[in-house]
């Protein structure tokens, strides 16, 4: 699995590229926001994390999609993102991701994003997908509505962290096709936006 941005790859993460996971993985400023990463994160945790991506990628017909968001100009891998089914209906996608710290607020995630709907709406056929995101995890709300998700809900103290153990609200977040389709040249320009100031 191998798709291609303007300054990005996504990919099937390489047992090469446990150190770059375990750099970013390993900051309790991204773990916080996490639901299920834990915090220290291990070594371990990131060889074994991606010993399962490669096994769920390599199975014939795959549904599970963690992908490595390697910046191009580093020959870096810089977070992961991901799109899985649901458990409760495999035509609804659950997508997420996390970033090393030292590359947020430059665009990354959002140039990611619409490489995953994309892939999500168009090659897996999906009729919507979801995130989610704790209440007072301000920039994962802010990055959902500027993708054009909608806020479905709020369900309350309903999940733990596992890096703080800290119990969250958290907000859903739902995008079908023709929504995603209307807002994808708006957040085209904001990334062109974001590639030019960066570069």
């Amino acid at each position: 699995m191998r798709i291609e941005t303007k300054r990005l790859i996504l990919r099937t993460p390489r047992k090469s590229d446990w150190e770059d996971i375990f750099e970013g993985a390993n900051d309790i400023d991204v773990g916080k926001n996490l639901l299920v990463l834990p915090y220290p994160y291990r070594k371990k945790d990131a060889k074994d994390f991606i010993v399962s991506c490669i096994k769920k990628q390599s199975k014939k017909k795959p549904t599970d999609y963690d992908l490595a968001i390697e910046l191009k100009a580093e020959k870096k891998v810089i977070g992961i993102t991901s799109i899985t089914p649901s458990h409760e209906d495999p035509k609804v996608g659950v997508t997420g991701s996390w970033i090393n710290r030292h590359y947020w607020r430059k665009g990354y995630i959002l140039e990611a994003k619409v490489s995953i709907l994309d892939f999500a709406f168009n090659n897996l056929k999906m009729r919507k997908v979801e995130t989610t995101a704790f209440v007072e995890n301000v920039a994962s709300n802010n990055m959902s509505r500027k993708l054009g998700f909608k806020l479905e809900g709020t369900k309350r103290k309903s999940v733990t962290c596992r890096s703080t153990g800290i119990v969250h609200d958290e907000n859903i977040y739902g995008i079908f096709m023709d929504e995603w389709t209307a807002r994808r040249p708006m957040v085209i320009k904001s990334v062109s936006d974001k590639i030019k100031k960066y570069s």
